[in-house]
């Protein structure tokens, strides 16, 4: 079960706007996120190109979701599957990983040109392996297309067109470029908007054309860049927002106390993004993006949950448990994803 998940309204950031704040809940996907769409494409693309034979292995280096949106298709389709993972991410995405029969290889944390890097250990043991299969989702352009053939026309067909911007934080890039082109052929009017946590080049590259990073690390799991994946090579970017952890986090408040949303610091980056171009577009628009995953597949959700650091509702505790989280707790999840 992938795709035709439900594009919802954010209710009460839409009331303050005036637009439409739509979001695709991509948890209502069979693997519960956005990556299943991504998952299902490499693997078929795999078949196509006679890469991966019945009975065989699919391999690959992911953050989390992507891993168990592959070994969900590995189970339904009778293919084994490994996973090479940053040793950063949260015990929850690992634990479910291996629920779903999934063998799990957490490396430490090295650059994209260190040949230790998760995704090129990936392809080393994918290449010494017989019937095995490297997915590349950072630089397969099947995960690209699986955004162009689905979650764009989804978008466009919910909305009955009327779109005015889209805006999605970008891991391996798939997502804002595939839904980007594919809605920019349909209407070039419609903006198209990059959300980029801190640290990630992106946001320099898409509006000043330099690879460098935007000061400091990001407590978001699977999104932002050191480089320019393939999929994103030519995405058709109007504009790039930086956004930082505090106003990620605080939109998963948000959206949690007044909506009964319970999602990532992903998503709360990627609504953040749509609030702010809800203000700048003005009254009357239509702005969508995605609801990534649920919470509970977060670390840092799942902190702030044990820590009783959530608490409803008013927005001065909100705030104030906001500044407790990033004076208090964040600086020990930094140690952790910084690690190695």
């Amino acid at each position: 079960m992938v795709g035709r998940t439900p594009l919802v309204r954010i209710k009460k950031l839409s009331d303050e706007t005036g637009c439409d704040i739509l979001a695709k809940a991509e948890m209502c996907n069979g693997g519960g996120s956005v990556k299943d769409r991504a998952a299902y494409y490499l693997i078929k693309d795999a078949l196509t190109k006679k890469k991966l034979k019945p009975g065989g292995t699919v391999v690959e280096g992911t953050a989390g979701n992507t891993g168990i949106g592959l070994a969900h298709m590995c189970l339904a389709m009778g293919f084994k599957c490994v996973i090479f993972m940053p040793n950063n991410q949260s015990q929850e995405k690992i634990d479910m990983l291996k629920t779903l029969g999934a063998a799990v290889h957490p490396v430490p944390v090295v650059p994209w040109d260190d040949p230790n890097n998760y995704n090129h250990q990936a392809k080393r043991f994918a290449d010494a392996t017989e019937n095995a299969c490297w997915m590349n989702q950072f630089d397969n352009r099947a995960n690209k297309l699986a955004h162009i053939e689905t979650t764009g026309p989804e978008i466009w067909s919910d909305t009955g067109g009327k779109v005015d911007a889209v805006t999605f934080g970008s891991g391996t890039g798939g997502t804002v470029s595939g839904v980007g082109t594919f809605l920019k052929e349909k209407n070039s009017k419609i903006k198209v908007v990059l959300a980029d946590p801190q640290g990630s080049v992106l946001y320099n590259y898409f509006t000043y054309g330099k690879l460098e990073r935007t000061p400091g690390n990001s407590i978001t799991e699977g999104i932002g860049q050191g480089r320019v994946t393939e999929n994103m090579k030519d995405a058709p970017i109007d504009q790039a927002r930086a956004v930082m952890d505090v106003d990620a986090v605080n939109m998963t408040f948000r959206l949690l106390h007044e909506e009964g949303l319970f999602v990532g610091a992903s998503t709360g980056l990627n609504v953040h993004s749509a609030y702010e171009v809800a203000k700048e577009m003005g009254p009357g628009h239509t702005i969508v993006t995605c609801l990534c995953d649920t919470g509970q597949r977060h670390f840092v959700l799942s902190i702030l949950i044990a820590s009783n650091t959530i608490e409803p509702i008013h927005s001065c505790h909100r705030q104030r448990r906001v500044k407790i989280f990033f004076g208090r707790i964040c600086p020990a999840i930094m140690r952790i994803h910084n690690r190695g």
